[in-house]
Order: C-alpha cells, then sequence, then structure tokens
C-alpha cells in the first residue's frame, strides 16, 4: 500500500475538521470533551496551523484515499522549556489501523523535521501507547522507553527521540 504524507491546503481546512470531528470523538473516550451544541466538536487552534510558521497540517492518504491527518507543531518539552517538535494530533481512519499505514505515515511526518521530538500519550490509551512504542522503536531503531508525566490533573506517557533525517 502506498502511504503519502501531504502538507494541506488552507483550501482543505474543511477535510480536517471533518476528519477532527472523529478523531475527537474516538478521544472522548479517554478525555471529558463535550459536543458543542451544533453537534459537533471544536477544534479552535486548528487555524493556526495556516498562519504560524512553527505548525504543520498534514494528511494521510492510502493507495490515494484519504487515511487521516497529522498536526505537527513546535513546543516546549515537558521536561523543560526547550523547544521540540510536538506531533500534536494524530489519527488513522479505522479501516486503515493495523494495516502499517499509522507506521509508515508517522514515521514519514519524523522525517520531514529533523530534530529532537516528543510524542504524548495518554496513561488511560494503552492500546495507542503500544502503537507508539513500536513506531518510534522503528523509527529511532531502538526502543525509547516512555516518560511518565502529569500534566493538567492526567497521567501522561511521554517519548522523547532524535529525527536526524530531513525531507
Amino acid at each position: 500500500m502506498l502511504i503519502e504524507v501531504i502538507p494541506a491546503t488552507p483550501e482543505q481546512e474543511p477535510i480536517l475538521v471533518n476528519l477532527l470531528q472523529l478523531y475527537i470523538h474516538d478521544f472522548s473516550e479517554f478525555l471529558d470533551v463535550e459536543v458543542g451544541p451544533d453537534g459537533r466538536f471544536g477544534y479552535p487552534d486548528l487555524p493556526l496551523y495556516w498562519r504560524e510558521p512553527d505548525r504543520h497540517p498534514f494528511l494521510v492518504h492510502a493507495d490515494g484515499k484519504l487515511a487521516g491527518f497529522a498536526l505537527v507543531k513546535k513546543a516546549p518539552a515537558a521536561s523543560d522549556a526547550e523547544m521540540v517538535w510536538d506531533l500534536a494530533e494524530f489519527f488513522v481512519l479505522r479501516t486503515y489501523r493495523r494495516q502499517r499505514v499509522g507506521l509508515e505515515a508517522a514515521c514519514q511526518v519524523w522525517s520531514k523535521f529533523p530534530g529532537q521530538w516528543q510524542v504524548r500519550v495518554m496513561e488511560s490509551n494503552r492500546s495507542a501507547h503500544h502503537f507508539w512504542e513500536h513506531a518510534i522503536a522503528r523509527f529511532a531503531g531502538k526502543a525509547i522507553p516512555s516518560v511518565p508525566i502529569e500534566h493538567g490533573g492526567q497521567h501522561w506517557h511521554y517519548f522523547y527521540f532524535q529525527s536526524t533525517s530531513g525531507a
């Protein structure tokens, strides 16, 4: 299967808005998120991905079909004030899960931005933790242990690793 991670244009923002509805719905299993009065979940930071230079929106395609998205930004590392690349949001449609689409898409994203990375996973989201542990180990060429961190009353696991690639 051909996996492509393509920068999303401002004209494609409605596609990301639609995919974010599915992503946030899935995430509501782990986080208390409220649907708005219009029946939709909000994501107020999305427009910033086309306005701020250290934010990057991507669409993921599998064999030419829409399969998910990734939102990348620069953010302070949880462990200190150093700025790192942060995989802010990452989503693969259920149809494409367990087919290596997410694994390949994540590796492509990390390859696009050399430097220090962090990936955050809620402690309660065990399947995501397993996925990220596997994907990061594949990308880094070795196992990278996660660091438990409490943030905003939530328990998280942070993975820190380096990308030496650049696409």
